[in-house]
Formats: C-alpha cells, structure tokens, sequence
C-alpha cells in the first residue's frame, strides 16, 4: 500500500463496499430492446457515466452512497468512453440530449425523468418511483 493510499484509503476499495446497487452492465444496443419490454414490467433505471469525468465520478458515489431503491427499479450502468454508441442510442432512442454523467429513469419504454450532473440525487428519484 502507498502512503498515499494509507492516509487517504483505497478509492477502489472504497468504491465496491459504499456501492448498494446491483448494476447491470449495459454495453450493447440488444440490451436497449430488454430495457424496454422490461420497463413495461418494472422501472429501469440507466445511469451514463464518463471515467474520464471528475464531476461524474463523484455524481455516481454519491447516488451510489444514497440509493436505497433495488427492490423498486432495476439498475444499468453504461460507461459512455467504452460504449459510445450505446449512449448514442440512448439519446436517439429516449429522445434526451445527451449529458454526462447522466440519470434516466425508463417506465414503459419511455424516459420519464432525466438529469445530470449536480442534479442527480437519489432522493429526487425516490419521488419519481
């Protein structure tokens, strides 16, 4: 362990036990077809985040750290850098503009709420579900 790693912790370790979501990795355009016809079961629950984005970062711990919805909605995570063309989709498919990091709620294949940056917080989305 680095001394940096000692005084400030392990981000990485960090990262895994604060993180109470289950995440489904969403990395193609086949999965875009599931989210819908599941969202007409269950609320889907998509968050796009960039790992070259300090601001993203941060959104995702602190929804990670606050969310407490896993038995309501089901939750993917799309890194955006890795599958472009997903997060590509996602804009045309659910008619919103592109943001990163960005959170969207689908219900009956529809995007019913979608925010990003400082606007992500997982308390605001509990009055959505």
């Amino acid at each position: 362990m680095s001394f940096l790693s000692s005084l400030f912790g392990d981000s990485d370790q960090n990262e895994s036990s604060e993180t109470k979501i289950n995440w489904i990795p969403l990395t193609n355009l086949d999965q875009l077809d599931e989210i819908v016809n599941e969202s007409k079961e269950k609320q889907i629950l998509i968050f796009k985040h960039s790992t070259r984005c300090s601001i993203s970062r941060m959104a995702l711990k602190q929804f990670e750290r606050e969310f407490d919805l896993d038995t309501k909605v089901k939750a993917y995570f799309l890194d955006l850098i890795a599958h472009r063309d997903v997060s590509n989709e996602i804009a045309s498919r659910f008619n919103v503009v592109h943001q990163s990091p960005q959170l969207l709620l689908i219900k009956d294949g529809k995007s019913i709420y979608d925010v990003s940056h400082s606007d992500i917080d997982a308390e605001a989305l509990k009055e959505k579900v």
